[in-house]
């Protein structure tokens, strides 16, 4: 199944049904009346989260969703049938923003969440409502209200505990598969992971947390390099980054510099999530001897002034992983533990989450604009002479 994480849609709720305009009139019965029925309230479009669905890929395909309508009052105080409901389903993890306002409508976060993003009109009032000592025979009825119409960009936006980011041949996917039962491709050439990659982590019983393999970043990914302002955003949804890096690189670059590189790709596409706990993980350790190896990270260590937790796992063989997931799973248990005793903590990680979001709907529109911004092209720049030039734009 191919990954999307983003969609543009159109949604649209019911109209209420209008009020009736009628009077009684039966054989036998001397003295009538207004007996006009209300309209019927119009369908809303709600959506749903559902744990089955890990795309937006049904997405891309329909683009227009419309609630039912309400139906018109008839007369004899009969009221008009309400429509129905549009029922939605979206994978766990979509933030839902409204294009024009660019309003973030909410997150759907757990399974069975419902979001309405488009309300129903309210029913038209038949003339019976109308009724007085002085006005026996009204004539005014109440049309029903249109329902709301919006313009909605979905994003997805993998729900996990840890995330894993690096340059690409770092080793991540060997690590995720290592550790879980995740199978992400693997080879000796970059770029080799396309999509995030979701592993479950299990060390015991209902003891277990999930980590996300992103592709890997480059030198200007926050502007668009590559593929990692695409799927940075899934990075906003992990409480712990695990920095994986190749001790032994075979381009032979400074791992200090590598890891400069990707703290300021981080902090350039969001202050917020490069704010969040990171720790250097060494990988490929198999390949250099223990003092070569020990020398090399105390001195990129000490160059980076690095403070944080730090570990040396080679992802192939599995040396030094059990030590890696065992802190991060007694560091998890402690921040969710913190949170559900301390009400600070909790207003912390929230506002923190929001700020996030902020930023990753900032870059994304920065994103767009960019690609709607006609290209002036000055014809007398164009020094080939090839008559059948061709404008090529590449689209994510």
């Amino acid at each position: 199944m191919q990954f999307v994480d983003e969609a543009l849609i159109t949604v649209e709720a019911g109209n209420g049904g209008n009020g009736c305009l009628s009077f009684r009139r039966e054989k036998y019965v001397p003295k009538g009346g207004p007996d006009g029925g209300d309209g019927g309230n119009g369908g809303s479009v709600i959506l749903i989260g559902d744990e089955s669905l890990n795309t937006l890929i049904d997405f891309k395909y329909q683009r227009f969703y419309k609630a039912e309508n309400g139906q018109p009052g008839q007369g004899r105080q009969m009221s008009g049938r309400q429509g129905e409901d549009l029922e939605i389903r979206v994978p766990i993890g979509t933030s839902v923003v409204d294009v024009e306002t660019l309003e973030v409508i909410g997150d759907i976060t757990e399974e069975g969440q419902r979001l309405k993003v488009a309300q129903g009109g309210r029913r038209g009032l038949g003339n019976v409502h109308f009724k007085s000592s002085t006005n026996r025979a009204p004539r005014r009825t109440v049309p029903g209200t249109e329902g709301d119409r919006r313009q909605l960009r979905f994003e997805l936006k993998l729900m996990s505990d840890v995330g894993l980011l690096g340059m690409p041949n770092a080793g991540k996917s060997t690590l995720i598969r290592s550790v879980s039962a995740a199978k992400p491709k693997v080879a000796d050439y970059p770029f080799t992971t396309l999509v995030p990659n979701l592993g479950v982590v299990k060390l015991g019983a209902h003891e277990h947390f999930v980590m996300a393999d992103v592709p890997g970043l480059i030198e200007g990914a926050s502007e668009g390099a590559g593929l990692g302002l695409r799927f940075l955003k899934h990075l906003t949804r992990t409480r712990l980054l695990l920095h994986v890096v190749d001790v032994a690189p075979f381009d032979e670059r400074d791992p200090a510099e590598v890891i400069e590189t990707i703290a300021h790709e981080l902090e350039q596409f969001s202050e917020t999530l490069a704010e969040r706990p990171r720790w250097l993980v060494f990988n490929k350790c198999e390949m250099l001897d223990d003092d070569t190896r020990r020398e090399t990270i105390e001195d990129i260590v000490s160059r980076l002034g690095w403070e944080g937790p730090v570990f040396e796992i080679s992802a192939i063989s599995g040396q030094g992983t059990d030590a890696l997931v065992q802190a991060v799973h007694r560091w998890l248990t402690e921040q969710r533990t913190l949170e559900l005793e301390d009400e600070a903590a909790r207003t912390r990680e929230l506002e923190m989450r929001r700020r996030m979001e902020a930023e990753t709907i900032a870059r994304a529109e920065e994103r767009l604009a960019q690609r709607k911004s006609p290209r002036v092209a000055e014809a007398d720049e164009d020094d080939d002479d090839d008559e059948f030039d061709v404008d090529v734009e590449y689209v994510p």
